[in-house]
């Protein structure tokens, strides 16, 4: 088993999940973070995301690490905000190559996060992970991270990229916000609701990553989503089905942009634009997902609610 895991960005509500996870395997788990917290079932240690540091002694002896630093896109994306989201990326793959460089026995297995926002607003087409990027910020911003770390010499590492598609969570990510829409009797469709959503549910999210780290035959690009895209207005329809409210209209793209800038402080393109993946590599690797519908997905998450 691998037993030392360096989770980079690891204060983030899927790698404290990972972190957890990871732990609770028996694994001693090292948490990179810009504000380390005691008392966890695995030590933090204090990174700046940019530069070297007592962190690097870290990677020492380490047999994995997982980088899933990077600055939350879900805020309004203003040109300052744009830049932090991609510099805070390439940063911390420049300053984890750096430390990975300095280790006499580095880590052996590199899992890298990026997402389907890759493939751009990419309407139906079903999107593999072939694919050239599409066009739009969220793709330059995914291309440039997986060019970064594409480019890093690092001999005889196994390289995983997991492209991860919108993560439902309970209590944070774009799930709460969309719950509570639906509780007040606002859950319509965005737009026109025809974006697709690859969606994935935590727990699926926390069991690729953990995959990755451990199993050698994962190598190379991977879509990590559910094997079931859904257009919004499914997952809208599946959502307030969930939490008993009847059919709402849909909400103009003018009311969409609004709304989030001014009451959810996001950037509207996050709700109107999408992907239709499949994660079809994982699938015939043989990863079995606990959540693979929608409906079941978003019933386990609001089962409080009742």
């Amino acid at each position: 088993m691998v037993k030392k895991v360096i989770l980079a960005g690891g204060r983030g509500f899927l790698g404290q999940a990972l972190a957890h996870a990871l732990a609770a395997e028996g694994r001693e788990v090292v948490v990179l973070s810009r504000d380390p917290h005691n008392g966890t079932p695995f030590r933090e240690v204090l990174w700046n995301g940019e530069t070297g540091g007592a962190w690097a002694a870290e990677l020492e002896g380490a047999a994995a690490l997982v980088n899933l630093a990077g600055r939350s896109i879900n805020c309004v994306h203003t040109m300052e905000h744009n830049r932090e989201i991609v510099d805070s990326r390439l940063n911390a793959v420049r300053a984890l190559a750096k430390g990975w460089k300095c280790a006499k026995n580095p880590p052996r297995v590199w899992v890298q996060c990026s997402a389907t926002g890759f493939y751009g607003n990419a309407g139906d087409r079903f999107c593999e992970e072939t694919l050239p990027p599409g066009p739009g910020f969220l793709a330059e911003v995914c291309r440039l991270w997986e060019e970064a770390f594409a480019a890093l010499k690092l001999p005889d590492v196994r390289r995983v990229v997991l492209r991860l598609g919108p993560v439902l969570d309970r209590q944070t990510g774009p799930f709460p916000a969309l719950l509570g829409l639906a509780r007040k009797f606002l859950g319509g469709a965005a737009g026109s609701g025809r974006q697709f959503m690859s969606w994935v549910h935590r727990d699926d999210a926390v069991a690729m990553l953990a995959a990755a780290v451990a199993q050698p035959e994962l190598a190379g690009t991977y879509n990590a989503c559910a094997p079931g895209p859904v257009t919004n207005t499914e997952f809208m329809r599946e959502l307030r089905a969930a939490m008993g409210r009847p059919w709402c209209p849909p909400a103009p793209e003018f009311v969409v942009r609004f709304v989030a800038e001014n009451h959810f402080h996001t950037d509207g393109n996050l709700a109107l634009h999408g992907q239709r993946c499949a994660p079809q590599k994982l699938l015939a690797a043989g990863f079995k997902f606990r959540h693979p519908v929608v409906g079941g997905a978003i019933r386990d998450l609001t089962f409080k609610e009742f």
